[in-house]
């Protein structure tokens, strides 16, 4: 992993493979590692170079940082390597920074993919982060197996949690490996949008594929399909059998969705 000093943050990152660039922007609370498990593989595997990084929050930050932060932090990197205009993948808040970005320095992204995506709040994703805030900012401590399940539920699909074999291992996987929160990750918590940017959207004029997931409870697809529709130059798809993590639950449907629209060029 090598590390750059980007905006005042010293900010850790992969470079992997070679061929055209694709950045790709994880979502709340991981890593950037996170990627490697199935999307950085395909990419370099298709021929491209894959750049991944760790957003603020994950890096030690100063506290009161805001997705234009984010987004800042995602332009500097493109310009430190010297890799743009280039292909961007985001996830969740990722796919947010994505979207931003490809609004405010279209001259840095050449094609970029949005999943878990929205361009507004609604009621119950609002009430879902002023709840988990609250938590975080209190003294209690959830057991472990709590959380795991919890995680379960708000992140994988009823296929995923249906089946006996994939489910038990995902359990022990959030239960043996819990999120831990940190300053930084609480910080990442105040950056629920706050306010309605699908009037901004319409002004992006990079191509755009925005992929939801069918049984995503906390950012459901209908929510990206309002970013689709917003984007002139967006197309939209559902992935079945795909909770929020539906890029580690079905990364093959994933994978193809995205480099689909890659090799499409879209010039």
């Amino acid at each position: 992993m090598a590390v750059a000093s980007l905006n005042g943050l010293t900010i850790s990152y992969d470079d992997t493979g070679s061929g055209e660039p694709v950045v790709l922007v994880m979502g709340m609370g991981a890593t950037g590692r996170v990627w490697h498990l199935h999307q950085v593989p395909a990419l370099v595997d298709a021929g491209y170079r894959a750049i991944t990084f760790d957003n603020r929050g994950i890096t030690p930050s100063p506290p009161g940082f805001t997705i234009d932060d984010l987004v800042a932090d995602t332009a500097a990197l493109i310009e430190h390597l010297d890799v743009g205009p280039c292909r961007l993948v985001g996830t969740s808040m990722g796919a947010q920074v994505v979207t931003e970005l490809a609004l405010v320095r279209p001259d840095l992204v050449s094609q970029a993919v949005m999943m878990a995506t929205r361009g507004r709040p609604d009621v119950m994703r609002a009430a879902m982060g002023a709840a988990e805030r609250e938590l975080r900012d209190s003294s209690v401590v959830l057991p472990p197996r709590y959380e795991a399940v919890n995680r379960a539920l708000r992140n994988l699909s009823p296929r995923t949690l249906n089946d006996d074999e994939a489910v038990r291992q995902w359990l022990d996987l959030f239960e043996l490996s819990p999120i831990l929160w940190t300053p930084g990750l609480r910080g990442q918590l105040d950056l629920d949008i706050t306010g309605n940017r699908l009037d901004a959207y319409r002004d992006i004029r990079t191509p755009c594929l925005v992929i939801g997931f069918a049984d995503d409870v906390r950012l459901p697809a209908h929510l990206g399909r309002e970013v689709a529709d917003a984007i002139p130059t967006a197309e939209f798809v559902v992935l079945e059998g795909c909770g929020h993590y539906g890029y580690l639950e079905r990364p093959d449907a994933v994978n193809a969705a995205i480099l689909t629209f890659f090799a499409a060029g879209h010039p």
